[in-house]
């Protein structure tokens, strides 16, 4: 038994995993130019105010403690956390106390790594990126128009809300808009 389910078992599953589903089991990175710039399915800090923003993180980002932070929804530390993420989302995208926050961009996802944000978090960040990287009108309405196309779509129209990856978000950005110096 310590044969078959040590040894030959995890070595038939990992060469099923190489064979059919290579990405996936490399862990999805995304490479360009020779570098690894992160994986498409955990979510990084972008701090740089030139790039769309990622949801906030309980664990920093870090996938090895990966978790949420257990607060409860009449925590005052909870309450306190998304008061100041709302007041640094506000400022930092020029919007105002009226202007509806979607809630992934004031609270931390289960597993603290989510790298998707909806497709309203990123438009709502759009003046900020324009202004950042000093794009013209028509520019504007192409990235409105690459955040829309970028959208992914619920899993088989059911299950999920739309979603962006924010990591190839802000490389397509990159490619597109280099920033100016």
């Amino acid at each position: 038994m310590t044969l078959l389910l040590g040894i030959v078992y995890p070595l038939f599953i990992t060469g099923v995993a190489q064979l059919f589903f290579r990405e996936k089991a490399n862990g999805s990175l995304i490479i360009k130019e020779g570098a690894i710039q992160g994986s498409s399915l955990i979510g990084q800090p972008f701090n740089n105010p030139a790039y769309f923003s990622s949801r906030p993180s309980a664990t920093g980002y870090n996938p090895l403690p990966s978790g949420a932070s257990n607060l409860s929804m009449t925590s005052k530390q909870l309450h306190q956390q998304m008061e100041e993420r709302k007041e640094n989302f506000l400022t930092q995208n020029k919007l105002g106390k009226e202007d509806r926050i979607p809630s992934e961009m004031l609270f931390a996802s289960g597993s603290g790594l989510d790298p998707h944000i909806s497709p309203e978090a990123a438009t709502l960040q759009i003046n900020r990126i324009v202004d950042q990287r000093k794009l013209s009108g028509k520019q504007k309405q192409e990235l409105a128009s690459l955040v829309g196309n970028m959208a992914e779509r619920p899993q088989y129209h059911l299950f999920g809300e739309s979603r962006i990856n924010v990591l190839l978000l802000n490389l397509k950005i990159d490619e597109l808009y280099p920033e100016k110096k």
